[in-house]
């Protein structure tokens, strides 16, 4: 039986805005209901999927308190809490548990590259300021920078409260790593929906999704069935879902998916700049699958 306390199925939660910009609360309300009844394991607001970059440090509290208030006890509430400034992430992540956070996910710092020990400084100065769960966010392809096996290994086992890891790159050495020689409280996530079926073949713990916010029982589905040893089970849920995960990422995250919830009629098509509508043509595509799956 395993130790570990963050696993299954969790959800990428986009932040719905009204027409104004500002956070719509009840659309929040409803995507939370939604994955409730869905039976998904843990709910992260405030990631880079609830375009984190452009949220307040008040709009994070406010987001994390609602999505707390809805979830009740049945859904583990993780919070985003990370950026590149390890001092800001420090305030991220105690706003977070002050709103009513169970767990925060820091994402590595971006843009400023920094060297392997500079990463375990930033994700010590993190784990320290909190007595909550901390999940790694390890996403090369949007930070420029990949936290090593190695230095996460090291901050698994030099910190009770760094508990799991999302690795959202489709690097299956480092992963094959972090699996086989991590603590056995330590959890392994991917962060990518396309590899769900591969990445717990190989002994992960569950994913953080995207396409959770479309399709959450059937990822939950996935999961599950991976996690018990159903292969066939799991490999028709994934050829059936597999063309939507990656249409979700037909332009940058998202995008896509905030459309696709528009047009299931649970929230309004509004971003935050830099971020804008897709065009038609992809528009289209993305339309034509959610049909096919009769999701609109």
């Amino acid at each position: 039986m395993s130790n570990r306390l963050i696993s299954g199925s969790a959800v990428a939660l986009v932040t719905p805005f009204r027409q104004d910009g500002s956070i719509d609360t009840d659309a929040l309300r409803r995507l939370v209901h939604f994955q409730r009844e869905a039976g998904t394991d843990i709910v992260i607001p405030c990631g880079t999927t609830g375009e984190s970059p452009t949220l307040s440090i008040d709009e994070q509290a406010e987001i994390v308190r609602t999505v707390r208030e809805e979830a009740g006890e049945s859904m583990m509430v993780a919070a985003g809490a990370g950026t590149n400034d390890t001092s800001h992430a420090v305030v991220l992540s105690r706003n977070a548990e002050r709103a009513g956070a169970q767990a925060i996910l820091s994402v590595a710092p971006y843009y400023n590259k920094p060297s392997q020990e500079g990463l375990y400084q930033h994700f010590r100065h993190v784990a320290e300021s909190v007595s909550i769960p901390v999940i790694i966010y390890n996403v090369p392809g949007r930070t420029g920078i990949n936290v090593s096996a190695e230095t996460i290994l090291r901050l698994a086992n030099d910190f009770d409260n760094i508990l799991a890891v999302k690795e959202a790159s489709d690097n299956m050495d480092q992963i094959m790593e972090l699996i086989d020689r991590r603590p056995e409280r330590f959890s392994v996530l991917t962060g990518e929906d396309m590899l769900i079926l591969p990445f717990m073949a190989l002994g992960g713990d569950g994913v953080i999704s995207v396409a959770a916010n479309q399709v959450p029982k059937a990822v939950k589905g996935l999961v599950d069935a991976m996690k018990a040893g159903n292969l066939d089970e799991a490999r028709a849920i994934n050829r059936t879902y597999r063309r939507l995960f990656k249409l979700n990422f037909i332009e940058s995250n998202p995008v896509p998916v905030k459309y696709a919830l528009s047009q299931m009629g649970m929230v309004e098509e509004v971003y935050r700049l830099p971020l804008v509508p897709m065009s038609d043509a992809n528009k289209a595509t993305l339309r034509q699958e959610l049909q096919k799956l009769g999701l609109v």
